[in-house]
């Protein structure tokens, strides 16, 4: 069955369409999903969410850009809201801990590490990772879209809706800072080693 065939069988609701279209791109959708939010209890609740979004919307998918294109655009979409709907809650957690409300402590999360990460890699990555927390949203995900997921600037651009000149901004942008983070944690880590 072609992707064509599965769109159109999943606009009329069709339920074997819709677990074919989910198996078929769930690590796609996760690993993305992943790569923006860095915690994998999130990272599953943005899939469910994109699936879901997918389902109620597809009527809305003209073909006029890759099936592959307008689910990252989705994923990338539901990973933003997500962000932001955290930012809230913690906003709202320190109002209330102004008032003694909440005195629970704040722990560091454990660090992160990415499946596609190799074993020799791990630590590594999970300094990038901590270092990309740090980016404005947009040179985050754009980074995460090209150097995690291998989106070319071309895709990157479709799924943002940014020109390329504006994706290689982006990019250009995070490179810079992300150089700048991680200097300064080579440099003090090195310092705390002496």
């Amino acid at each position: 069955m072609t992707e064509t065939e599965l769109i159109e069988l999943l606009k009329q609701r069709d339920r074997t369409a819709f677990k074919t279209i989910v198996e078929t791109w769930q690590s796609m959708v996760y690993n993305t999903a992943l790569g923006i939010l860095q915690n994998e209890e999130d990272a599953e609740d943005v899939t469910q969410e994109t699936f879901i979004q997918v389902f109620e919307s597809v009527s809305s998918f003209k073909g006029e850009s890759k099936f592959s294109t307008w689910l990252y655009r989705i994923t990338v979409s539901k990973a933003m809201d997500h962000i932001r709907r955290k930012k809230r809650k913690k906003r709202f957690a320190f109002i209330q801990s102004l008032y003694g409300k909440n005195d629970e402590a704040v722990i560091d999360p454990p660090d992160f590490f990415h499946p596609g990460a190799s074993m020799e890699n791990k630590e590594n990555a999970a300094v990038l990772f901590k270092a990309m927390q740090q980016l404005p949203s947009n040179q985050k995900t754009a980074f995460a879209l090209n150097k995690v997921e291998g989106l070319s600037y071309i895709e990157i651009s479709e799924v943002m809706k940014l020109s390329e000149s504006a994706v290689d901004a982006l990019l250009h942008r995070a490179k810079e800072n992300l150089r700048k983070i991680l200097k300064e944690y080579y440099t003090t880590f090195n310092e705390n080693e002496r």
